[in-house]
């Protein structure tokens, strides 16, 4: 398996093993909602939408929308929220993975905190998700396409880049715990670098409407 996934340190879709895939992120991409994302990780790809704040509130339950990624969302992206700005309000986040290749999670936290940050919600800073796992005996950054069904590990992070916090780790596989820190450490190199595109998605918005 690892001579099918990985050949003389390339991989399978012929990145390094600490190369990301192609990244692109975009905000202002939904008109109705009140702020928007898209962000790509290679084939992945997620729309974010929010709408709110808002004083109604959903019913308490289990809704049938409720999957993985809004769960760990909410998680990852808590603590970056002044929550208490919004007493007694609602701010609902709509994540809709369009395409899927592995780290749906993480792509879907990325265009969750970009479409918070273009609602205007205040926010501590963004929230930058990767994941990393192990392939064979190799240690690879953003686990994608036959690594994340053939490979021995998937862990994906999110991470606070100005505290150097994570707020959000989950792990698909055994491992010791030397390669554990091991492998979130080159997570959170792919958090940093994610962190960036993601400045720059904002950053691009702005230049646009001031250019207007």
């Amino acid at each position: 398996m690892e001579l099918e996934l990985i050949k003389n340190g390339t991989r399978i879709d012929g990145r390094k093993l600490d190369e990301l895939r192609p990244i692109y992120a975009a905000v202002g991409v939904l008109k109705n909602a009140n702020g928007s994302a898209m962000f790509k990780l290679g084939n992945t790809t997620a729309i974010a939408g929010v709408f709110g704040p808002r004083t109604e509130r959903n019913r308490p339950g289990t809704s049938r929308r409720s999957t993985e990624i809004s769960m760990v969302t909410r998680q990852a992206l808590t603590p970056l929220v002044f929550l208490d700005e919004f007493p007694k309000t609602a701010i609902d986040v709509h994540i809709e993975v369009l395409q899927a290749d592995a780290s749906t999670r993480c792509v879907g936290i990325n265009a969750a905190a970009l479409a918070l940050a273009d609602a205007g919600i205040p926010m501590r800073d963004l929230i930058s998700s990767c994941s990393a796992g192990k392939v064979g005996e190799h240690t690879v950054l953003d686990v994608a396409g036959k690594e994340d069904t053939e490979g021995e590990l998937d862990l994906p992070v999110a991470y606070y880049p100005r505290k150097k916090q994570i707020t959000l780790l989950q792990m698909d596989g055994v491992t010791d715990s030397r390669e554990v820190k091991e492998i979130i450490k080159l997570a959170v190199k792919g958090c940093e670098k994610i962190y960036d595109e993601q400045k720059k998605a904002l950053r691009s918005k702005y230049k646009l409407e001031e250019s207007e």
